[in-house]
């Protein structure tokens, strides 16, 4: 074995297939995109290339884009700061439910598993303004005045979708933090325990901090899901009203196949995967000092 590993020519062949696929898949393919997104194309017939014409006009007249991002930021704020802590907290408390744990674990991660059209179009009923089951309950509670239009108004609808977001996710968040934790060494709870740490000292000062890394690969996966957030929100408001609730993803949808765009939606695209490289490799460097073994 130390003989194949130490051959360069060996190594080079084992690795030449999946560095092939990569290429064809995914480095080929943005490349591609980056030349499209140099041209005038509308994705049919002829074009002429106009260099950076399309990256000029996304950032000093394109305002939708900005709103775009930042949605996306605000996803990924939410999943990062309310859905994290949530989830790392569910997975804590749920080791004290005994027999009630197995069951519980199912519950959370039903959602994760549903196909997302047909939990996002349980929400859309939900938020339905004369029918949905949210304004029918406030009714009962004799709420009338907290009614609302909640996918058709700007501010409620984004708060809609980052809350429906957010609950589909739970279930893999959940999931990953809970291995986490099954996988803290049980002599770490033993001597804490006969030390006298309480169950809230166990968790705070033994059990999170040696979650770090398990933490930031969760965090990355959050906020790049955040940026690529595409299905939820298309099938919710397709990016309406008034494109209030455009994402990134939904905006180069609207961009290259309902307005024949094609060149400036494969710039959106360049830029998107621009972007989640510099958060990824942000958040890298940024958490690499918190990570701590087990």
């Amino acid at each position: 074995m130390h003989k194949i590993m130490s051959d360069r020519r060996t190594i080079f062949f084992l690795i030449a297939p999946g560095m092939l696929l990569f290429a064809m898949m995914i480095f080929i393919p943005i490349l591609v995109s980056f030349y499209y997104s140099l041209t005038n194309w509308d994705g049919v017939g002829g074009y002429e290339f106009i260099g950076f014409g399309n990256y000029k006009e996304i950032f000093s007249h394109d305002s939708v884009f900005g709103y775009s991002l930042l949605n996306s930021v605000l996803l990924g704020l939410g999943l990062v700061l309310i859905q994290h802590p949530f989830s790392i907290i569910i997975a804590m408390l749920i080791q004290y439910c005994g027999r009630w744990e197995k069951f519980l674990q199912v519950c959370i991660f039903i959602p994760a598993i549903i196909s997302t059209f047909v939990t996002t179009k349980l929400w859309s009923s939900i938020f339905d303004t004369q029918f949905g089951l949210l304004n029918q309950v406030l009714d009962i509670l004799r709420l009338s005045d907290w009614k609302q239009d909640w996918l058709g108004d700007s501010t409620w609808a984004i708060i809609c979708i980052i809350f429906v977001c957010m609950w589909q996710g739970f279930g893999y968040a959940f999931l990953l933090y809970y291995a986490g934790i099954k996988g803290v060494p049980k002599d770490l709870y033993e001597a804490a325990m006969l030390d006298g740490a309480s169950p809230i000292q166990l968790n705070t000062r033994i059990v999170l901090p040696l979650l770090a890394p398990v933490l930031r690969v969760n965090i990355v996966l959050a906020v790049v899901a955040a940026f690529k957030q595409m299905e939820t929100v298309y099938l919710l408001t397709s990016g309406g009203p008034a494109n209030s609730t455009q994402f990134l993803s939904t905006y180069l949808y609207s961009k290259a196949f309902r307005e024949s765009v094609y060149g400036y939606g494969n710039a959106i695209s360049v830029l998107l995967v621009v972007i989640c490289l510099i958060v990824t490799v942000i958040l890298n460097r940024s958490m690499r000092r918190e990570v701590g073994e087990y």
